[in-house]
């Protein structure tokens, strides 16, 4: 029996100090406020428990964020992950998680992973998929679920029975219940509820046209708030 325990005991041991046995430490995080601007509010719906959103709030799984008439917040969910909330919207953060090396000290990253619940109002989605860990990123509303497989800008908008999709740069997946994936294109944009299995040219639509202009001209500004954030934080 001793032989036994002992032997149990030094396998046990090579598999903590061997790569092959270390699987990472996963951790809940926070997002960051990178802007924003007028009224925004965040907290528990089921508490009706919420305060202003501020440069040094941490906003985290399970909260709400509501912004109002002339209001908009920018926010980095993960690194490559951005988003920009316009006025008269709300979200839910489902999901913020990291993924890092248990035997790295520092960087070590192997996963990342977000997703939001699009309630009502627009959102524009920045995603940059990373060179060096595995990253995912997901929007759903209560017709859609969007997920960019690599780097993507699209505008995501709802009313609590209809949404649009709208892809600027890249492309996004959209998935629902009662049709196969739809890819959707830069330029292109998607209705739901829909029987079109195809997206649609974005010029044949007002609302997707002013979406994805919106995209655009958020995407500098999401980048340059990001590039200054990324040479700050620490991992």
């Amino acid at each position: 029996m001793r032989c036994a325990s002992f032997s149990s005991v030094l396998a046990l041991c090579f598999c903590l100090l061997g790569n092959g046995c270390s699987k990472g430490i996963t951790r809940a995080t926070a997002a960051t406020v990178f802007f924003v601007r007028g009224n925004v509010v965040f907290g528990n719906a089921e508490r009706n428990d919420f305060q202003p959103v501020t440069s040094k709030s941490k906003i985290r799984v399970g909260d709400i964020v509501r912004t109002s008439d002339g209001a908009s917040i920018n926010l980095a969910l993960i690194p490559g992950a951005f988003v920009q909330l316009s006025e008269n919207s709300e979200i839910k953060i489902e999901e913020l998680r990291l993924t890092k090396d248990g035997n790295e000290t520092s960087g070590g990253m192997l996963d990342r992973r977000a997703w939001i619940r699009l309630n009502r109002g627009r959102i524009v989605n920045l995603f940059s998929q990373s060179n060096e860990s595995a990253s995912e990123f997901g929007v759903t509303t209560g017709q859609v679920t969007l997920r960019p497989d690599s780097d993507c800008l699209f505008s995501t908008w709802t009313d609590g029975t209809t949404s649009r999709v709208a892809c600027g740069r890249g492309e996004v997946r959209a998935i629902t219940d009662a049709q196969p994936p739809m890819k959707i294109a830069a330029g292109y944009f998607a209705l739901w509820p829909t029987v079109s299995k195809e997206p649609l040219a974005a010029t044949a639509d007002a609302g997707a046209q002013m979406d994805i202009k919106m995209a655009l001209d958020v995407e500098p500004e999401l980048l340059d708030q990001a590039a200054g954030w990324q040479n700050r934080r620490v991992f």
